[in-house]
This record gives C-alpha cells, sequence and structure tokens, in this order.
C-alpha cells in the first residue's frame, strides 16, 4: 500500500513522461521520454526502466478483514438485477457505497489504536484516510449525484467527516455553560436549518456584513471586521485562517459556504482549481492526493481512476471503486475492457497472501476478460496442504467446468496419498481424476496390499465404487474381486462362485492373480453342498491346466514352487471330488 510515486526517482503527477505496466504482480515503469527530470538514462537512446514491487502488508490480520468485508460487499453488488428501476438502484448503489466508507474507517480506527504498538501501522493509517477521504468526495459527486443547493451540505459533511477534530470540538462549546463565550466558539459555527432557511439567512447576513464593512461599522473592533469579512467570502480574511482550515479543499468549501452556498456541479472545477493555488501559493507544489481531488471536482472519473492507479500501489481502492461506478452507468463513456482490467490487476496484487485465494475467486467470477485466465493460474498457485483444502479448490473447479484444473489437483492428491501409503485416499483422487493409468497402478497396490496381509483395507471405497469401477481393468477386478469376498462373508455362496468363475474366464483376472483365485475356490469346492456345477467346475480345471502349461517363473524359488505343486495337487483333488459330486447332483435332477 506504500505510494508508487516514493519509489521513482523526480516522478510526479505534473510530469507526462512514463508509462507502466503491470505483469504477474509487479509494476514496470518506464521512460516515454528520455528527458525526465531527476532520472538518467543508462545509455545514449535508451529509458530507464523500474521494477516496483508489491507490498507484502497485505496479509496483515486487520487488513485481511478489510479485503474479507468488502469482499461480501462486492458479492452483494453484483447480485444487484440490471432490470431493477434506477431510482431504485441509486439508492442501493448509494447504501453500498457508504458500506465500503464504513468498513475502511473501521479498519482504519482498528489500525489508529495499533499505532503505537506497531509503528507501520501509522502509514496505513495516512493511506485508508486518503482512500475515504476520495471514496467519499466520489460518492457525493458521481454516485449520489448531489444538485445545486444540497451539493454543498453534502461538502459539508463531507469536509467536516474528515476534519476529525470538529465534531469533538462543537461537543465541547455545546456541553459548556456558556457556548457563546467559549474560546472555541467562532472556530466551529454549525447550524441544522434547512437549505432554505440557510439561504435566507446567508444572503441577510450577507447584506448586512457587506453594508456594515462599507459603513466601516466594526473599524474599531478588529475581530468583528474580522468575522464580517468572513461572512462575505473575504479571500485574503479566510487564507489568513489556515491553522483552522488545513486544507486547500477545507477552504473551497468554506469559500463557496460564504460565496456560493448555492453552486452547481459544472461550476465546481473553477472554484476548486483556484482555491487550491490560492491555499498552496506559488511556491508548494500539489500532492499525489491534491490532483485526485481536483480531478473529482473537475468531474473527470477516467481521471480519477487513472491517477489512484498510479498513486496507490494497493489495488483494493481502484478496483471496488471502479466495479461500483460501472454498475452504476458512470463509465459508458470508456472502454469496458479497462473496467475489467482494473479489477484483474487487484486480483492479480491480491495472489500475494494465499490466505485470500478464496475472496479471488468471486472476483474473477465477474471480471468478463480475463477472469477465466487469471482464475486458472490462482489455482495452479494455491498450495494444497490439506486435503480439506483440496477439495474446497477442487469444488470450485468443478462448478467452473475446470477439466483440466481437476485432473492437476487430483493427480497431485493422490500421488501424494499414495508416497503416504494411504491407498484409500489414492484410490478416491485417482477416480475423480479419471486417470486410467494412475488408477490401474494404485489398484495393483491394493492387490499387492491384500497378498502380504490376507485381507483388505477400505472396505467402504472398495465396497461403493460403482461404474468408477470401470475406469480401467485392474480396478474392474479389484471392486469384483472384493465383492467375491462380500458374497462369500454373507455366505452366499452360489453367487461368490459365479463370480469368481467369470473373473477368470473372462479374462479380467491378471493371470498372476490366477492362482489365488483358484485357492480361494477351495473352500467353496469342500463345502458339503455342492457349489460349482458340472460345468462350472470344468471351467476351472481347464484354468488350472492353462495356468500349469503356462511359462515358469525364472525367478521362483525351490521353495515356492514346492508350495505351487502342494496347491495344484489340492485343487485336482477337490475339483475332482467336486465333479463327482456335481455328476450325481444333476443326474438325480434329472431323473
Amino acid at each position: 500500500m506504500m505510494s508508487l510515486l516514493q519509489f521513482i526517482p523526480g516522478a510526479g503527477f505534473h510530469q507526462k513522461h512514463l508509462g507502466f505496466e503491470w505483469g504477474p504482480g509487479d509494476l514496470l515503469v518506464y521512460e516515454t521520454n528520455y528527458k525526465l527530470q531527476g532520472i538518467r538514462p543508462r545509455s545514449a537512446g535508451s529509458p530507464s526502466v523500474h521494477v516496483v514491487r508489491r507490498d507484502e502488508d497485505i496479509c496483515s490480520p486487520i487488513l485481511r478483514k478489510l479485503f474479507n468485508e468488502s469482499h461480501l460487499i462486492f458479492v452483494g453488488l453484483q447480485k444487484i438485477k440490471e432490470d431493477v428501476p434506477s431510482k431504485n438502484k441509486k439508492s442501493q448503489f448509494v447504501s453500498i457505497s457508504k458500506n465500503y466508507r464504513s468498513v475502511i474507517r473501521a479498519c482504519m480506527e482498528e489500525l489508529q489504536q495499533n499505532a503505537g504498538k506497531r509503528s507501520p501501522d501509522t502509514h496505513h493509517v495516512s493511506i485508508l484516510l486518503a482512500i475515504e477521504l476520495i471514496w467519499n468526495l466520489c460518492e457525493v459527486l458521481f454516485i449520489d449525484a448531489a444538485p445545486a443547493g444540497s451539493l454543498l451540505l453534502h461538502l459539508l459533511d463531507w469536509v467536516r467527516l474528515h476534519k476529525s477534530d470538529v465534531d469533538a470540538r462543537a461537543r465541547e462549546v455545546l456541553q459548556s455553560d456558556s457556548p457563546a463565550q467559549h474560546q472555541s466558539y467562532w472556530d466551529v459555527p454549525a447550524g441544522t436549518q434547512t437549505l432554505t432557511e440557510f439561504d435566507v439567512k446567508w444572503r441577510h447576513w450577507h447584506e448586512e456584513c457587506d453594508r456594515c464593512l462599507q459603513d466601516n461599522t466594526f473599524a474599531s473592533n478588529r475581530h468583528l471586521e474580522t468575522i464580517c469579512k468572513i461572512l462575505v467570502g473575504d479571500e485574503d480574511t479566510l487564507l489568513e485562517q489556515r491553522e483552522l482550515l488545513s486544507t486547500w479543499y477545507h477552504f473551497l468549501v468554506t469559500r463557496l459556504l460564504f460565496t456560493h452556498p448555492t453552486i452547481k456541479p459544472p461550476d465546481l472545477h473553477y472554484y476548486a482549481q483556484s482555491s487550491m493555488n490560492m491555499f498552496l501559493g506559488p511556491r508548494a507544489s500539489p500532492e499525489p492526493l491534491d490532483i485526485i481531488l481536483l480531478s473529482a471536482f473537475e468531474f473527470d472519473l477516467h481521471q480519477v481512476i487513472k491517477d489512484c492507479s498510479i498513486a496507490l500501489n494497493n489495488w483494493w481502492f481502484v478496483a471496488h471503486l471502479t466495479d461500483l461506478l460501472d454498475h452504476c452507468k458512470l463509465l459508458q463513456s470508456h472502454n469496458l475492457q479497462c473496467v475489467s482490467h482494473i479489477r484483474s490487476s487487484y486480483l492479480s496484487y491480491m495472489h500475494v497472501c494465499v490466505s485470500l485465494w478464496q475472496l479471488a475467486v468471486d472476483y474473477f467470477d465477474h471480471c468478463p476478460e480475463f477472469g477465466r485466465v487469471y482464475l486458472e493460474l490462482q489455482i495452479e498457485r494455491v498450495p494444497l496442504d490439506t486435503e480439506r483444502k483440496a477439495i474446497k479448490v477442487l469444488r470450485i473447479c468443478e462448478d467452473r467446468q475446470m477439466s483440466e484444473q481437476v485432473r492437476s489437483i487430483c493427480k497431485i492428491m493422490a500421488k501424494r496419498a499414495l508416497r503416504n501409503n494411504r491407498l484409500g485416499s489414492a484410490l478416491s483422487w485417482s477416480i475423480r481424476a479419471k486417470d486410467a493409468a494412475f488408477a490401474t497402478l494404485i489398484s495393483e497396490r491394493f492387490l499387492q496390499d491384500y497378498s502380504n496381509k490376507g485381507f483388505f483395507t477400505d472396505l467402504d471405497l472398495l465396497d461403493n465404487l460403482g461404474p468408477a469401477m470401470l475406469l480401467s481393468d485392474r480396478l474392474t477386478f479389484l471392486g469384483k474381486y472384493r465383492e467375491f469376498h462380500r458374497l462369500y462373508g454373507e455366505k452366499r455362496f452360489s453367487e461368490a462362485a459365479r463370480l469368481l468363475l467369470s473373473l477368470m474366464t473372462a479374462k479380467i483376472a491378471p493371470r498372476s492373480l490366477w492362482m489365488t483365485l483358484l485357492t480361494d475356490a477351495l473352500p467353496l469346492l469342500e463345502q458339503k453342498e455342492v457349489i460349482f456345477s458340472v460345468d462350472q467346475t470344468y471351467e476351472l480345471m481347464s484354468c488350472l491346466e492353462e495356468l500349469n502349461s503356462g511359462t515358469k517363473d525364472l525367478n521362483q524359488t525351490d521353495q515356492d514352487e514346492d508350495i505351487e505343486s502342494t496347491k495344484t495337487e489340492l485343487l485336482r483333488l477337490a475339483l475332482a471330488r467336486n465333479l463327482a459330486m456335481a455328476i450325481v447332483k444333476e443326474g438325480t435332477i434329472e431323473t
């Protein structure tokens, strides 16, 4: 939130020879004229280039609170329907503008409370004061669009709000035993009369004071004569009260109050320019804030936005104010792409603090030009620290049909889970990524884990794969093989036998696991009740012989060969016994 101009030697608004471009987050400032005062070109014919980096203070807790609360206001603004009548919209827009300012002021007050503890907060306070000052003026001139007559009353409220000691001093005067005798009485004159009453009284005062001055009525009393000069709006007398006015725009409103209280908006720029010149004098140069306020008084919205973009390295203010002005249809004469670019530029600045990524999503959604691209880049930068956070990011991508980002997130989480030997989580993420190759790898790990432990883990996942098991052949086998074990556990032996046989005959089971499946058939073959029919038994025999006739594993030890040989003999015996029982049973049924 540091001022951009503090980083550029010799740069100011009065110089028109600087260009700038926003990159992924930093600002590149370059000379468009080689004769800039205070900046030397590095070589003849080549301009200087300055890189202005982003401020890391955006991550401070109090400023994060500002971003969080203003985000809610922003989202509410986007929900205002286009078909709402303009008169109703205006009151809504004014209310939203005040809500923004309320959030700024609350943040500013909290920073002021902490100013003694942390010195950087003092700078933030001054920046927020300037932001609220500019926003309030834009609200008066553009959003509320106060007409002639009430315009000055709004400007009086604007000045009083930002001259923080006025209200306190006024209360002190009014609560005293004799307000008229209080030493600050004449420093804070105030009233609650209507505009008409004020106008009548002002004209009367003006005529009376002018007559008294002409007649030298108060020539013997210097103080009374000064009061008369103030009431007729004598500029030299007003300028003598600089210590009470403090700023040129305070002087402007005071000058208008006593010379032109019913001023019309188009006439403001003349009084603003002349008031600034008179108050600052010929030697002082206007500050960036002065130039911004002057542009507002000239009703040059484009220049206000442009100057704020240069003066404030924090794009929060520019983005939100521009968005509100755009909703008010006040930027119709300007390129809509510019509005979208400013909003998007603010969001690129928000990337500094990764904890704000969820807020950025809603802003990206309302950036028609760059939002989608920026969101994709932002998603790639979000650290997926936990599964909960990854699921949040994933849902955002799924809601916006960002299929490539969905796959990327799921693959990252699947690999991480696999590294941590969390097979269930890894399989779940690979299924969401629709990554057949990775799902096959994890299925192999599941089967290997089963071979080592003799039981399956993550049963809730395996029992509820549903259509997802069709992602790969190995995953299909894993799901069906787990289903076989479930059916067996529920003593649904006939269904379990059919499923086991189909896994081998349909070639779904990997050949390396055929002996395991045939061994799983042994308990079914040894049941008192015949489970496998004659045809099914022959198919099991065929699978066993096909397995034994295949190429031998050269890495197999003698002990492994003995074990395999024993299993084969047991299977042949069980199959022969089951075949005989099945023939008898089926023959008896036919008879």
